[in-house]
C-alpha cells in the first residue's frame, strides 16, 4: 500500500494503492514554477475515493468497489525518501527525483507536522526557505512579524500578547496556581483554570486524593498502559463501573485518537442508551440501540464490560450479557493495537469529541467513573497516577 504526492511535467499527481490497484489523480492546471508562487494543495482520499484540490480546483475520484485502508507501517517522507529503492515503482510516473523548492505548513488528518530539525526524524540537505529570522509562523494566533536588527518582533492582535503572540490577553495577569492551566474565556473577558490531576478548586490550589473520579465534561484522564508490549491484543478486556445523569458522552476510549486508521474500543453513550463501538483495521463499527437499556442515564451505578475474542465481541452490562456479534468472520484483522492508551472522559483540551471521534459520540463525559481493569489484570488501575484536567473527588458530594 502507499499513497504518494508527486510534480509531473508542471502537473500535481496523487497516487495512491489500497492493496488491490492504483488509482492516479491528477491536477487540471500546472503550478507556477518561478519560485516566488506559494500553492496550496489538498488530497487524501475517504475510504477508496480520493481527492485531489490545488489552489481550489477540485479533482476527484469517484469510489468503485474495493479495498478502503491504508495499511502503511513505514516513516513518512516529504519531499524525498533516504533511498530511491523505496519508492513503489507504480506511486510515480517517471524516474524517481527529490523535489526542488519550498515546503511549509504540513497537516495530516488535521494534525501539523512541525518541519524542525528537533520534531523531525531524520533528513538531509534541507535549508530555511524563507531566510530571515521570520519564517514561518513564527508569530502565533495571526500576528504579523517583522524582521528587526537583533531577530525579529511580532505585532499581536488585539486578544493577544507576548514575544510570538502566544498568551491570550484574558490569561496575561491569571491567578491559576502551579498545577493549572490558564483558559481564557473570552465571551466573558475572564479566563478559569484547568486542574492537573490530583489538584482542584479555582485556582487549583487544593490537592486532593480520589479513588472515585468525576467529570464535570471539559475533564479527561489519560492512562499510558506499563503492560502494552506484553499484552496478547487478539483478547482484549475493559471493565469499568460509571453513573451519570446525561443522556450523551464518551465514558472510554482505548486507543491513540489521531487519526481515522487507528484501532480503537470505545463506550459511551448515545440518546440514553450505551454504545460500544470497536475497530480493528478497517473503522467497523458496532452500536447498541437496546430500548430496554435506556436506563444507563439514571443516576445509577452501572458495571460494563467489553471483550474481544479476536473479532468476536462481547459486552456486558451488570454481568448480563446484551451483545455477542463477530464483527468479521473473514477474520481480516483480529488485534487491537491501541497502543497502550486509555483515555477516560475525553480527550486533552482543547480537542472535541465529537470531532476526535468523527462523530461516533457527541461530547464529554458528566459523571464518575471507578473499578477500571485492563485485560484480565488483578488490580485496578490507579487513576490519581495517570495524566488528566479538571477531575474531582467522586466520593464527595460537591
Amino acid at each position: 500500500d502507499f499513497l504518494c504526492i508527486s510534480l509531473v511535467n508542471g502537473f500535481t499527481q496523487l497516487r495512491y494503492n489500497l492493496g488491490d490497484r492504483t488509482v492516479i489523480l491528477q491536477t487540471l492546471q500546472k503550478v507556477h514554477a518561478n519560485g516566488n508562487t506559494w500553492h496550496s494543495l489538498n488530497a487524501g482520499r475517504v475510504g477508496n475515493e480520493g481527492y485531489l484540490d490545488l489552489d481550489g480546483i477540485n479533482v476527484t475520484q469517484k469510489a468503485s468497489p474495493g479495498m478502503k485502508a491504508l495499511d502503511t507501517h513505514t516513516d513518512f517522507f516529504v519531499g524525498g525518501v533516504s533511498s530511491l529503492n523505496l519508492v513503489n515503482p507504480m506511486a510515480i510516473e517517471n524516474e524517481p527525483t527529490g523535489f526542488t523548492g519550498c515546503i511549509r505548513e504540513i497537516l495530516i488528518n488535521n494534525r501539523e507536522l512541525n518541519l524542525t530539525v528537533n520534531d523531525s526524524k531524520g533528513g538531509a540537505n534541507i535549508g530555511d526557505c524563507d531566510g530571515t529570522d521570520c519564517g514561518y509562523a513564527v508569530c502565533k494566533n495571526n500576528g504579523t512579524c517583522q524582521v528587526e536588527n537583533s531577530g525579529f518582533s511580532c505585532s499581536c492582535p488585539r486578544e493577544w500578547t507576548g514575544t510570538m503572540c502566544e498568551q491570550s490577553i484574558y490569561c496575561s495577569q491569571n491567578m491559576c496556581g502551579s498545577h493549572a492551566l490558564c483558559i481564557p474565556q473570552p465571551s466573558s473577558l475572564s479566563y478559569t483554570c484547568a486542574c492537573t490531576l490530583g489538584w482542584t478548586g479555582k485556582y487549583c490550589n487544593n490537592k486532593i486524593k480520589f479513588y472515585i473520579a468525576k467529570f464535570v465534561g471539559n475533564s479527561y484522564i489519560k492512562y499510558t498502559d506499563p503492560f502494552y508490549g506484553k499484552r496478547d491484543l487478539r483478547y482484549s478486556r475493559l471493565s469499568l463501573n460509571f453513573t451519570t445523569n446525561q443522556t450523551e458522552g464518551l465514558i472510554a476510549w482505548m486507543g491513540k485518537s489521531e487519526d481515522e486508521d487507528n484501532d480503537f474500543l470505545a463506550i459511551g453513550l448515545a440518546n440514553g442508551t450505551l454504545k460500544v463501538v470497536i475497530n480493528l483495521g478497517e473503522r467497523i463499527s458496532v452500536p447498541l440501540m437496546h430500548s430496554k437499556y435506556f436506563t444507563c442515564s439514571d443516576g445509577r451505578w452501572h458495571f460494563i464490560t467489553v471483550v474481544q475474542n479476536q473479532t468476536c465481541i462481547k459486552v456486558y452490562l451488570d454481568e448480563e450479557l446484551i451483545l455477542f456479534e463477530d464483527i468479521d468472520p473473514q477474520r481480516k484483522y483480529t488485534a487491537l493495537n491501541y497502543d497502550g492508551i486509555c483515555y477516560l472522559g475525553g480527550f486533552e483540551i482543547g480537542r472535541k469529541v465529537n470531532i476526535v471521534t468523527t462523530g461516533l459520540f457527541q461530547k464529554e463525559f458528566f459523571g464518575k467513573i471507578k473499578d477500571v481493569v485492563l485485560f484480565q489484570d488483578s488490580k485496578k488501575i490507579q487513576l490519581m497516577k495517570a495524566e488528566g484536567y479538571n477531575i474531582h473527588d467522586g466520593n464527595s458530594e460537591n
